[in-house]
């Protein structure tokens, strides 16, 4: 009788703890359901717990953009065995006007990352160095390879094909996915990303959860607000064409014409075609439709044209094939958040003059790689979040050094009525011609094979000291100092606004921020 009674008061036990539990996951899930939209994100209301769907257990990392910086890095992740969603909002191939020059810095990086055949079957030319001209004159800038195998040299081609060959090459491994859809929001929970909403291409609304979620969709991302302070400055536009049959002075070398107002580039980018950038200053550019841009490029652009050139410049006018893009540059101002990392121009950009663009993204997903990859959980958003501050710093000798040139050069190869700055530009011309460090100095820094910010201030530097010494032969009038000095404080005018955008401790003592020295989280 006692075994009887104590075996249904055991059973009336369970029975009651099932009712109970049933009922408590109940109010979870009703609870889940409670959402508001605010800011871009979905807002997950503080004592809600979401329900997430059978995706969440099979993604590691959603990537927002498969772009150069997106593709790279489904490709790095998914290769190191992440389980990756691409999210890309057209995957058409792209035609773009800008991302066509990869430096040599930046194919050192892509064959670290194992997608050096990328540039291969799309008819991408290697690269040099370069050719500067000014009033007539020119000079060979060659990249400083001697110590690289044969194979390491710049790279320029269509971006659209060099994408979608990444594209590709990250789509064939079997733990990622890469779809087309828009991602329209961000989802927060508590302060943290979880993961995002999109569209699909059919129009239908999705959602998928994530440990990690990179923004990297770009200049027009509409994420961008949600996760850092965006100062974006537009002091230019490219116009560009395309130069068909036609050859360049000096071969396998980029050509960059120090005109008035501003450079006009020239690159190969394919067998039998030329690119043709040409800077023009202010965001309001003549207009294409009413013909306003083909008069400015055959009156004020067409007659500082190499002479080679000229006739198959016209030629592409007259086309009407003309494409225009506004340069755009941002320092990196992140915010702090769980769950989301930002990559590539969607939070960092430069003025695309040097070509710095791609060195600059490929050598952020080595980095991120690397602190990755001694990660077995990512989970833990709050404790990644704080380990991952430290790629916002490890990027930064790298990032602000190309940044950094990328202004200061376009400032001093523009023309101007300033004295001092005419003297700067001409200093700039005549100092990169005396070869030895005074060329490959400056080109190391700009092909990204010698990323130190404090090399760029010195070389600059000394161009502005070269400058003065100019001016001082054959004897210093007082007119003569007067301009030297000048030219010293319009130098310091120009570097030191943008080293300080950059961060100068984040710039030049990288390790004295405290998230660069953060061991990896314990598993």
């Amino acid at each position: 009788m006692d075994y009887d009674l104590y075996f249904l008061g055991g059973l009336l036990a369970s029975l009651l703890r099932f009712v109970f539990l049933f009922g408590f996951a109940g109010k979870k899930r009703s609870r889940a359901s409670m959402e508001v939209k605010t800011n871009g994100f979905v807002k997950i209301s503080q004592n809600g717990i979401l329900s997430r769907p059978e995706i969440e257990e099979k993604t590691d990392v959603i990537i927002v953009g498969a772009g150069v910086a997106g593709a790279a890095l489904a490709y790095t992740l998914g290769k190191d065995g992440r389980r990756v969603q691409v999210i890309e909002r057209d995957l058409n191939e792209p035609d773009r006007i800008v991302g066509e020059l990869l430096q040599p810095g930046g194919y050192l990086k892509l064959i670290e990352l194992g997608l050096e055949d990328c540039v291969e079957e799309i008819d991408a030319q290697r690269v040099y160095g370069y050719a500067l001209y000014k009033d007539g004159r020119d000079t060979k800038l060659p990249y400083p390879l001697e110590k690289f195998s044969s194979d390491v040299a710049g790279r320029s081609f269509h971006n659209g094909r060099f994408i979608q060959r990444m594209r590709k090459k990250a789509a064939n491994l079997s733990n990622v996915k890469l779809e087309q859809g828009t991602v329209t929001s961000l989802i927060e929970e508590k302060g943290t990303i979880k993961g995002v909403q999109y569209k699909t291409k059919t129009g239908q609304e999705m959602t998928t959860y994530a440990p990690l979620t990179i923004v990297c969709d770009g200049c027009f991302s509409n994420l961008r607000r949600s996760l850092c302070n965006p100062k974006v400055d537009i002091p230019s536009c490219f116009v560009g064409l395309v130069l068909e049959n036609c050859d360049l002075p000096h071969k396998e070398h980029g050509h960059v014409i120090l005109a008035d107002p501003s450079p006009i580039l020239f690159y190969q980018i394919g067998t039998n075609e030329i690119r043709c950038l040409v800077d023009v200053p202010g965001q309001k550019v003549p207009s294409v439709g009413n013909g306003e841009m083909a008069n400015y490029l055959k009156t004020v652009v067409a007659p500082q044209v190499l002479d080679n050139l000229l006739e198959t410049d016209i030629s592409a006018i007259d086309k009407g094939n003309i494409r225009t893009m506004p340069n755009r540059s941002m320092p990196a101002s992140p915010y702090r958040t769980p769950g989301a990392l930002l990559m590539g121009d969607v939070f960092n950009m430069r003025h695309p003059l040097t070509g710095g663009g791609m060195t600059v993204i490929l050598s952020d997903i080595v980095i991120l790689r690397d602190l990755l990859r001694p990660l077995y959980d990512i989970n833990d958003a709050s404790t990644l979040c704080k380990y991952l501050e430290s790629f916002y710093s490890l990027r930064m000798p790298v990032a602000s050094t190309i940044n950094t040139l990328a202004g200061a050069v376009y400032k001093v190869f523009c023309a101007s009525p300033d004295p001092a700055r005419k003297e700067m530009r001409e200093a700039s011309f005549n100092y990169l011609s005396l070869g030895g460090i005074c060329t490959s100095g400056p080109v190391s820094l700009l092909s990204g094979l010698n990323p130190r910010p404090l090399h760029l201030v010195v070389h600059f530097f000394t161009v502005a000291i070269y400058g003065v010494g100019r001016l001082m032969l054959p004897f210093p009038s007082p007119y003569r100092i007067l301009i030297g000095i000048r030219l010293i404080l319009g130098a310091s005018g120009i570097i030191f606004p943008i080293i300080k955008g950059e961060g100068i401790r984040k710039t030049f003592f990288p390790v004295m921020v405290p998230a660069y020295c953060r061991a990896p989280p314990l598993k």
